[in-house]
């Protein structure tokens, strides 16, 4: 599991962070804007205090609340790694993609000024996640699809992996009783 988190969950993670580093060099916030394919793909600047898709953005106390599910989520994946709940290829690559993802946004959360740097002067939890990437396919829901991020594509692929590892790999309580 750790080879896993270092060849994929600590790239993944740097990944995310150099890539909106340079997002927040290179766009203002909410005004630039880059086409990357026409009428499909833009990159831009926003800020996401929220969830995914900006569902709770600017609630007075998101940061806290989504740090604390964070952490929360975090010490889950721990529990249930040592429990061995993770068998399989596609549940440990899951994990290490979802904990790179988590770690991603929470670094925002936790770091990110809205000045556009990252905080230094202790004034944590008053950050946002940096969305990005920015879809539109022309027909509902994808017009426009919410902004996101690499940390984002971390986390709904893990999902996607758990779901299909739910159906290919044995649990242990099975194992145990077989």
């Amino acid at each position: 599991m750790i080879r896993l988190f270092l060849l994929l969950s600590l790239p993944l993670y740097i990944l995310d962070q150099l890539s909106k580093s340079w997002i927040v060099q290179h766009f203002r916030l909410y005004e630039t804007e880059q086409e990357v394919i026409p009428g499909v793909f833009w990159l831009h600047h926003a800020a996401n205090t929220g969830v995914a898709f900006g569902m709770f953005n600017g609630t007075q106390y998101a940061n806290y609340v989504f740090t604390a599910v964070s952490l929360g989520a975090l010490a889950f994946i721990r529990y249930m790694h040592v429990k061995g709940y993770f068998p399989g290829a596609l549940s440990r690559t899951a994990v290490a993609l979802l904990v790179s993802g988590v770690f991603g946004n929470l670094t925002d959360r936790l770091f990110r000024s809205h000045d556009g740097g990252h905080l230094l002067d202790g004034k944590l939890f008053d950050g946002y996640v940096v969305d990005f990437l920015k879809f539109d396919f022309g027909f509902p829901p994808f017009h426009p699809w919410p902004s996101f991020n690499v940390a984002d594509s971390c986390v709904v692929s893990a999902a996607i992996l758990l779901a299909l590892a739910s159906f290919f790999e044995t649990p242990p309580t099975a194992e145990k009783k077989a």
